[in-house]
């Protein structure tokens, strides 16, 4: 495809995204900023979510990711189902009951400030990394097809992108988001559906026979039963929980979302509606995954070294022009459901966590406000920079790095909200930093050596329960019994 049309369509869609920001964006405040002013409707919320749970990731690394593991990432998402049940049954009423803005603030209130900082840092740390991976996969093809033709280095690449992503969630941030993944959500999935339908077309099948083709395939497969595998299903299944868990119940960027609902019933309803409908929709991704390498194996096209690059090998340079406009359609609108509420997140829980901007007196409105935008802007930097860096090392499929990552980062955040949820003991609040920095050390080497200690086991995703479970111990062990008020 032309380069040149291909930034024509990335311009237009980003044209729409401002007139979205325009209207969210007039009369805002910090509140508006940071909350939506608690008024977004839920199913708009829990359908926009969608968008923001798949992210470029599962637009393209899934889809790649199943030449190797068929249809395993199946039993993660299944496992996701319990991990959003325990997001609404517990996290939700304990956001609400508590008026939150920043989730973190719950770790102020239980145990003192040196954890609340310690599991702020931890957020800010993950979804930087995170967000710098979901940004890569989405820029690098932009990259490719488009910005080396025209020798565009990939840095100015990076910071294009973010540039408009930072001007359009300026002013409405959170409730732009909202509003702006809905469209994001309807794009992505279009491209997904249109593709299937152009991939029958050309193979002279109906859809029901690339199905069935598919599932007698060995791409298709699900359940791996040895336990040493990585992919082992119950691995899969019990890390898919503890995944949802600290990548949306513990997530700011996700939450956020949920406290903008009017009250905790909606709220409720909306983590029900976009987990359930998750299922399908992963289900989707997989069988393109499946369909894209049964087209590549009957057209003589050889599988890309990186499993990544297929999905926009065979949409931009064999499947037509119609097929490449709607694949980069769907990837744009991946693209900004990665990156913007990302943002908006980090902005948010820096501001309120790190700096206290809402309990900062000394400030007035207007510097408040200034400071915000000083942080939204730092973060954009800030993000720009990972995403370059990420480019000179990235050698596998990204799901598998994201989820890796998260084992590490996330799993101290699952250790502090464990041990306060479900234990009365006070702790030593100064200790804890020291306590969260070991656990993913200790993990870490759990995980280089577990081959050798345990007889060929090799930890998969579920290091994050092990990870978690290390700083809850750890947590135990510089703890009291909390005294009666």
């Amino acid at each position: 495809m032309n380069p040149i049309t291909i930034l024509l369509i990335f311009i237009a869609y980003t044209s729409l995204l401002f007139v979205i920001a325009y209207f969210t964006g007039r009369r805002s405040t910090n509140e508006t900023y940071f909350t939506g002013n608690r008024n977004s409707p839920w199913v708009v919320v829990a359908y926009g979510m969608i968008g923001a749970s798949l992210s470029g990731v599962t637009f393209i690394s899934i889809p790649g990711e199943v030449g190797t593991s068929g249809f395993a990432y199946m039993v993660l998402v299944l496992g996701y189902l319990l991990g959003y049940a325990f997001i609404a049954q517990v996290l939700l009423p304990v956001y609400y009951g508590r008026k939150l803005t920043s989730i973190y603030t719950y770790l102020d209130q239980r145990f003192g400030p040196a954890t609340y900082k310690t599991g702020a840092s931890f957020f800010i740390l993950s979804r930087s990394i995170g967000t710098s991976f979901r940004i890569f996969i989405v820029v690098n093809v932009l990259q490719i097809f488009v910005f080396d033709t025209w020798g565009v280095p990939f840095a100015v690449n990076v910071a294009l992108f973010m540039g408009l992503i930072l001007l359009y969630t300026f002013r409405g941030g959170i409730k732009t988001v909202v509003w702006t993944d809905t469209l994001q959500t309807t794009f992505m999935l279009a491209a997904v559906v249109v593709t299937i339908f152009i991939i029958s077309k050309e193979l002279g099948l109906s859809v029901g026979t690339l199905i069935q083709e598919a599932r007698d395939s060995q791409y298709t497969r699900m359940f791996f039963t040895e336990i040493n595998d990585k992919r082992f299903y119950l691995k899969q299944f019990f890390s898919g929980a503890f995944i949802a868990i600290v990548m949306t119940g513990l997530d700011q960027d996700m939450m956020q979302k949920n406290l903008t609902c009017r009250n905790l019933r909606d709220a409720k309803k909306n983590i029900y509606l976009m987990s359930w409908s998750l299922v399908p929709v992963n289900l989707l991704f997989l069988f393109l995954g499946a369909f894209l390498f049964i087209y590549a194996g009957k057209m003589g096209i050889a599988i890309p070294a990186r499993t990544d690059d297929l999905f926009p090998l065979l949409a931009l340079k064999h499947h037509g022009a119609f097929a490449g406009i709607v694949f980069l359609i769907g990837l744009v609108a991946a693209a900004y459901s990665s990156a913007d509420g990302s943002l908006t997140a980090l902005t948010t829980s820096f501001s309120i966590d790190i700096l206290g901007l809402d309990k900062n007196k000394n400030l007035t409105d207007k510097q408040k406000v200034m400071t915000r935008m000083i942080v939204h802007l730092s973060f954009a930097v800030f993000l720009s920079g990972l995403v370059v860096l990420f480019r000179a090392i990235s050698d596998e499929s990204v799901i598998n790095k994201l989820f890796t990552i998260a084992g590490y980062t996330y799993g101290p955040l699952l250790g502090l909200y464990s041990f306060g949820l479900f234990t009365k003991r006070s702790v030593n609040d100064r200790l804890v930093p020291a306590i969260a920095l070991l656990s993913p050390v200790l993990s870490y080497i759990l995980s280089i050596n577990s081959a050798q200690w345990f007889n060929g086991y090799k930890f998969g995703f579920e290091l994050l329960i092990f990870n978690g479970l290390i700083t809850f111990m750890g947590l135990l062990a510089i703890s009291k019994k909390k005294q009666a008020e």
